[in-house]
């Protein structure tokens, strides 16, 4: 248990050079898209502010990239939420993505939700959930009712439409208050294809694999979700399960580390550059820091020196032709279909 422990606090200087040094005969991610004729990478625009407010969580997944948990106390404050409302005057930015942690756990999130949708009426809000804390929990109970006021596009974690599988990834119990959930959010127009209320569901694998193909895992969920449940929802999207924090961690406890980095560069596909989602998405930490995606900021590789640093320095000129900061995580985002925040690539 100790080594366990241990292992999944490995601080981002540590992750960095693991993934550097144990290089498992890996070309450097950097020199394998020279290879590709498309280095260096650059951003494209800003379309997507993706604003990670807290790393606070009532869960410990075992996948879990930002190492997200009931023990993390980082939380965004009002005045960094602000500075990123400020941002959005700017007029390139059409969707802002909250994560987290577990967002819903963050004491001004409904605050937050309130000043974007007023100083930006038609902009694109997501907010990625756990499913868990929106229903059986008194303080979160009306969120849901809450999030539909505000025309918000729910993002929901449900690894696998299987119990087991989602208990063994996410804890005893999980699934069934998962599925509970998606129920009450059908029951207030959710998922639903006359609607406009969006449900997007992600998957995960459980271990040392690449998603399977994007659409034909969709149905499978659609139907499976359909005929036990009476679910809906609008897509699924496959997300491959990135070498860093808890899920490194847990590849290098068990061994498999080696021949799951092997796994993503031996399946890299130069066509999923194209779609790369640092390419049209800025990242905001908690703490304003900005970074070319989520994943960086978990490993705290922030901007390129030339580009602006925090969000309080927020510039559409500055920022939208950055150079892209990458590391051999990034294969992650580069094999097989590709994989995002907004799922496959391809």
């Amino acid at each position: 248990m100790q080594k366990r422990e241990s292992q999944q606090n490995l601080g981002a200087e540590t992750q960095v050079k693991v993934l550097e040094e144990r290089s498992c005969g890996i070309l450097p991610f950097s020199k394998k898209v020279d290879e590709s004729g498309a280095a260096p990478l650059f951003a494209t625009g800003i379309d997507i502010l993706q604003i990670n407010i807290g790393y606070t969580c009532n869960l410990l997944c075992r996948h879990c990239h930002v190492n997200a948990g009931p023990e993390r106390k980082e939380m965004m404050s009002r005045e960094t939420m602000l500075e990123c409302i400020e941002s959005l005057t700017a007029g390139s930015i059409t969707t802002v993505d909250i994560t987290g942690g577990a967002p819903e756990m963050h004491p001004e999130l409904r605050w937050f939700i309130e000043r974007i949708r007023a100083k930006a009426p038609d902009i694109k809000i997501l907010v990625r959930s756990n499913l868990t804390l929106l229903t059986g929990n008194e303080k979160y109970c009306d969120l849901a009712k809450f999030f539909k006021e505000q025309r918000v596009t729910l993002i929901a974690s449900l690894p696998c439409y299987v119990k087991a599988d989602v208990d063994n990834v996410r804890g005893a119990g999980v699934f069934d208050q998962s599925i509970h959930t998606l129920q009450l959010l059908n029951s207030l127009g959710y998922g639903k294809k006359e609607g406009n209320l969006e449900l997007n569901l992600v998957f995960n694998p459980e271990g040392t694999s690449l998603p399977g193909g994007q659409q034909q895992l969709e149905q499978e969920y659609r139907k499976r979700l359909f005929d036990e449940y009476g679910i809906l929802f609008n897509h699924l999207y496959t997300i491959t399960n990135m070498p860093i924090s808890r899920f490194l961690s847990d590849l290098l406890e068990n061994g498999h580390y080696s021949e799951y980095m092997t796994l993503l560069a031996e399946n890299f596909n130069p066509l999923a550059l194209q779609n790369l989602m640092c390419k049209t998405t800025l990242s905001v930490g908690w703490d304003g820091t900005l970074y070319d995606c989520d994943f960086n900021q978990m490993l705290q590789l922030p901007l390129a020196k030339s580009a602006p640093q925090n969000i309080s320095a927020f510039s559409v000129e500055a920022l939208r032709n950055r150079r892209i900061i990458v590391g051999q995580h990034c294969y992650g985002c580069t094999a097989g279909a590709g994989s995002s925040c907004q799922g496959s690539l391809l």
